[in-house]
């Protein structure tokens, strides 16, 4: 090989090997372009990815408030109902209340009258009547009328009121009862324990035990007793305060106008 030839195959050489390691370097330098540009890639995805966990937190947490408000206007709903049942319930008892309202002052109409008149015939009775616990029953009456002149007492605790005289009245009938009290006699007025027996007998005893009466209701005034019933009256006066055991004792009847 010539001369030529040789510095031309080591010149090519030369270039060769110069150009491979022109091509290495421009290779590595665009490996590192390679590397920067996946670096900034997966940087961008990171954020996106970022973005993209909280936009998806934002909407969980947006669909969740929906769902409570879902929930909320589905409670209120029910609530809604249940409240428009109570004030259609409550209405139609205000429209009752207001038919009974019509309907009690028609009775107040005719219950007022009828309770003057029962006061009157209690009175009337009591007047007639043997005077068992005699000042009582007068104060019963002169409240009975003094309420039913009064204000701010409804019709209906009034006519309990005229009820409960009555009851009480009735009781009088069959009550086996002793009280102390006065009772006038020939202008004088002593102090006795009364005794009576229902409305059959209604017997009277000095606290000194020494003296004795009974009423004569045909009479209405006091009639002396005998000796011989002075031992009956005062046992009766005990069996009556359960200062003694039931037993029979004899006393007159004049109460019921029998004669003895």
């Amino acid at each position: 090989m010539s001369k030529i030839s040789k510095k031309s195959l080591i010149a090519t050489t030369i270039i060769g090997t110069l150009a491979l390691a022109g091509s290495n370097i421009a290779s590595a330098t665009s490996l590192n372009d390679l590397h920067k540009g996946e670096a900034t890639i997966m940087k961008a995805s990171s954020k996106s990815q970022e973005k993209i966990n909280n936009i998806y937190e934002q909407s969980q947490e947006l669909l969740a408030e929906y769902r409570q408000v879902v929930d909320e206007t589905e409670n209120l709903k029910v609530y809604n109902d249940h409240v428009q049942r109570l004030v259609n319930d409550q209405q139609a008892g205000i429209d009752s209340l207001q038919r009974q309202i019509g309907t009690i002052e028609n009775t107040k109409k005719g219950v007022v009258p009828l309770m003057y008149k029962m006061i009157a015939s209690l009175e009337e009775f009591i007047a007639a009547d043997i005077p068992v616990n005699l000042a009582d029953r007068t104060e019963r009456i002169d409240r009975l009328k003094d309420v039913m002149s009064r204000q701010g007492i409804s019709v209906a605790e009034q006519f309990r009121l005229v009820l409960e005289a009555y009851d009480i009245e009735t009781g009088y009938g069959s009550m086996f009862g002793a009280y102390q009290g006065e009772l006038e006699f020939e202008g004088q007025k002593i102090t006795v324990d009364f005794v009576h027996m229902g409305r059959t007998v209604l017997v009277a005893q000095s606290l000194d035990l020494k003296n004795a009466w009974i009423w004569d209701n045909d009479s209405r005034s006091w009639l002396a007793l005998g000796d011989e019933y002075l031992s009956p009256t005062t046992k009766a006066v005990r069996m009556a305060r359960k200062q003694t055991a039931p037993d029979l004792i004899k006393l007159p009847v004049y109460a019921a106008g029998a004669g003895e």
